[in-house]
């Protein structure tokens, strides 16, 4: 057994090693809107590959999803961390982000207008299949990604974090073409039970290919290392980083991903 980890141990090192992971700031527009992205790809892979979106918590583009972005490029995906607000705005502030997010989604046709610009320019990358695309997202980045999968985005997967469960638009046996995975935490009194039993009903109604994975003792922001300093700065006793969920949630999504992008 030792023999085996040490083994794996030098080819996880070997293929870290031979990495050339690629990130860099892109820029595009949606609507007049002037838009900051972020891919990230390793240089070192030839060929095309998945193209995965990576949306933002509500707190705007920030580390965290570009930090996602590079990860996934890690694990040979191309990734793009997306800017829903416009110009790569962030906020410092719950309320300020709160504002944010709610403008975003009261103007839900200039969001998907947004989201879609994004999956183009995606799309359009040298190292990206367009016919292999994806989307995860974190808190309203979930929301956004499952909001986009309800109403029939040719997406083969989305994957959403910490996420509200969007009741909209309504869904259509057949009208959900990608696969759904949403992993939640069970503790995350942002979400009621009646809630995620409704979505679920929802789904099954649809005939989705979809999956709920509730996680024990897990609260909200979970992925996030900076969730506890925002519990404490801003009294949100719900935000809590879990370093074990954070690492399950995303060998979970390494998971489904192998399954939709399966040859």
């Amino acid at each position: 057994m030792k023999i085996l980890l040490s083994c794996l141990l030098c080819l996880s090192v070997a293929a870290t090693a031979q990495a050339e992971i690629i990130a860099k700031e892109v820029n595009y527009t949606s609507g007049g809107t002037a838009l900051k992205g972020y891919l990230a790809y390793d240089d070192s892979i030839k060929g095309k590959r998945p193209g995965i979106l990576v949306v933002h918590e509500w707190w705007g583009h920030n580390d965290h999803a570009r930090n996602r972005a590079r990860m996934l490029a890690e694990l040979g995906y191309t990734a793009l961390a997306v800017d829903m607000y416009g110009d790569g705005k962030t906020a410092d502030h719950p309320k300020q982000a709160g504002e944010f997010m709610h403008a975003a989604f009261q103007d839900w046709e200039g969001s998907k207008a947004k989201f879609n610009e994004a999956m183009k320019l995606l799309q359009s990358q040298a190292t990206v299949d367009p016919e292999k695309i994806a989307s995860i997202g974190f808190c309203f980045g979930g929301a956004v990604s499952l909001r986009m999968a309800r109403g029939g985005a040719k997406l083969a997967g989305v994957v959403a974090f910490h996420s509200a469960l969007p009741t909209e638009p309504p869904v259509t046996p057949g009208s959900v073409q990608a696969a759904v995975l949403v992993i939640n935490g069970s503790e995350d009194s942002f979400l009621q039970p009646e809630q995620v039993g409704a979505f679920t009903k929802e789904m099954v109604a649809a005939i989705a290919d979809f999956t709920y994975i509730s996680l024990a003792g897990v609260k909200h922001s979970y992925t996030n290392p900076r969730a506890d300093e925002f519990s404490q700065k801003f009294n949100l006793p719900n935000l809590q980083y879990d370093k074990s969920a954070d690492a399950r949630s995303w060998l979970a999504m390494q998971q489904f991903f192998h399954r939709i992008f399966a040859p």
